[in-house]
């Protein structure tokens, strides 16, 4: 076997270096680099392992013939151009976990900081003050806590809270309630959480769902004197409607660890407030954490290095090299029928059904089936990817089917996917034409569409008169139409729409929409 050569960036923790050097594996650590540092070295080695301090852009990739992987120590993958590793055929790992514990003990700990005003008190000793009477607290005792977001680290803040004799509430549409009670936290709506509780707690993905959910609206449903705990994703908060909040003190207080843009901007009103704690994202910052993602991401880009292994990958399936360029137009159109199902799920999912029908029969379904699940799951947790996709499902008590058949109606090879929820099931079928993915029926509504970019979907009445209505009223929000595709099952009943769109459709122009003439409903989906 050839020397191997691994560029540790970032101050990786030492426990890193270790572990390749145990594997015979020769490790050149260097700090941060700045883009044009690493364009110049990149290719000079097998493996990249870094944290989030260094930035892997697309122009790297231009001329890539040597570099294997990447491994970022963490969950985050944001500083890495994704799309360019692929297409170098660069695979990118990371470690999603290795920092649950940590974070939720910051948010712990952030939750004691605004009960005593301990950063402030601290502040008010430092300059000669004694301030007693100022810094009167709130026991955590009895309180209740409301979680928004059920996953490994909001698991995590439940189990501590409720060693705190907290009452805790959950919300998590993707979370069964008996998988809720099972963790001895009640389940909830959001509005029970906005009404109910004296803290919250934000642990979401940032999706276009989430993005902005603390704002005006959400907070006017609060009780008054919340406090506010952010350890998620800083784009989760509208930060002026946050400060008008702390201003009128409906709000009491406020916790941030994560910012839209980091670092955030000195001058910024919101986190000049008094009544605001910050930190600058420790949520994984702890001595233990770091040892621990630094070892697991060395652990991970050895295996792959020398015996081929590969986990915890954000952009390649668990594939033989060869069967690979066979199965990758299937593997979108998988993971596209997923992310079909992913946007209209609003409840958790209970089974999961997946059929291989024709020439599709004949493939390595194992992967294919893990697109799927990725693709549902993508819009419901940022830590899962084409090999913990199917764990994620199992933990969440999914069962999932597999089928095989000859027979695939009217097409040559056609994959149907199934979800069935506690409101019913719902079915859609796509093929490959090409290269190309399509969808080529819902439920029981035949309908031919291109699943790519954005897509508006529309259930109506079928009668005279919509498909013109809507095509003005795009027309009118400056909203191009690239396709537009009906499918009905009878004349005058019910009709779905797929319209495929250039632009954004943002929620105020889907709630007007969807008030027109004889529309029922009106979603936006969006597909890479």
């Amino acid at each position: 076997m050839e020397n191997l050569k691994i560029l540790i960036l970032d101050n990786l923790h030492k426990a890193g270096d270790e572990v390749f050097t145990r594997e015979g594996i020769q490790v050149d650590a260097k700090g941060k680099l700045t883009p044009e540092e690493l364009a110049t070295i990149i290719d000079h080695y097998d493996g990249i392992a870094l944290r989030g301090a260094t930035k892997v852009t697309a122009k790297m990739f231009n001329k890539i013939s040597h570099l294997k992987v990447i491994g970022r120590a963490g969950s985050g993958t944001d500083n890495i151009d994704i799309k360019s590793a692929t297409k170098s055929g660069v695979v990118v790992m990371n470690t999603p976990g290795g920092n649950t514990i940590t974070t939720g003990e910051h948010t712990i700990a952030l939750m004691f900081a605004l009960a005593r005003q301990v950063p402030q008190a601290t502040a008010s000793m430092k300059e000669g003050k004694w301030e007693k009477k100022n810094f009167v607290g709130t026991e955590l005792t009895d309180k209740v806590l409301g979680i928004i977001g059920i996953g490994r680290i909001g698991k995590i803040v439940a189990d501590r809270a409720l060693g705190l004799k907290m009452v805790v509430l959950g919300y998590d549409p993707y979370v069964s309630k008996e998988d809720l009670l099972k963790l001895r936290v009640e389940p909830v709506n959001l509005d029970e959480i906005y009404a109910r509780s004296d803290f919250i707690t934000y642990h979401t993905p940032l999706t276009p769902e989430t993005k902005g959910m603390i704002n005006a609206e959400t907070i006017a449903l609060m009780k008054k004197g919340v406090y506010i705990i952010n350890c998620a994703r800083g784009a989760l908060i509208n930060e002026s409607d946050l400060l008008n909040a702390l201003e009128s003190d409906h709000v009491k207080g406020v916790a941030l660890d994560v910012f839209p843009v980091e670092p955030p901007p000195s001058d910024t009103f919101l986190y000049k407030h008094p009544n605001v704690i910050l930190t600058p994202h420790l949520g994984a910052s702890t001595n233990e954490a770091q040892k621990k993602v630094a070892v697991l991401i060395a652990e991970q880009i050895s295996d792959f290095l020398k015996k081929g292994i590969i986990r915890n990958s954000i952009n390649f399936p668990s594939v033989a090299a060869e069967l690979l360029p066979i199965l990758q137009p299937y593997l979108s159109l998988c993971e596209k029928l997923g992310s079909f199902h992913g946007q209209l799920l609003d409840n958790p999912l209970n089974e999961l059904r997946v059929e291989y029908l024709g020439d599709a029969s004949n493939l390595t379904i194992a992967p294919l089936t893990i697109s799927v699940l990725k693709g549902i799951l993508q819009h419901q947790t940022e830590e899962v990817n084409l090999v913990n996709a199917r764990m994620i499902a199992e933990e969440r008590g999914i069962k999932i089917t597999e089928t095989k058949s000859k027979k695939a109606e009217n097409y040559m090879s056609l994959i149907r996917v199934i979800t069935i929820t506690e409101k019913g099931k719902t079915s859609v079928s796509g093929t490959i034409f090409g290269k190309i993915s399509k969808i080529i029926k819902i439920n029981l509504f035949p309908i031919e569409a291109e699943l790519s970019g954005g897509m508006l979907m529309l259930e109506n009445q079928d009668v005279p008169g919509v498909v013109g209505r809507v095509g003005t009223f795009l027309g009118e929000k400056d909203i191009n139409i690239a396709g537009f595709q009906l499918g009905r099952k009878e004349l005058g009943g019910i009709a779905i729409s797929l319209i495929n769109v250039d632009n954004f459709v943002p929620d105020d122009v889907l709630a007007q929409l969807s008030r027109l003439p004889h529309i029922t409903s009106a979603k936006y989906l969006t597909f890479g």
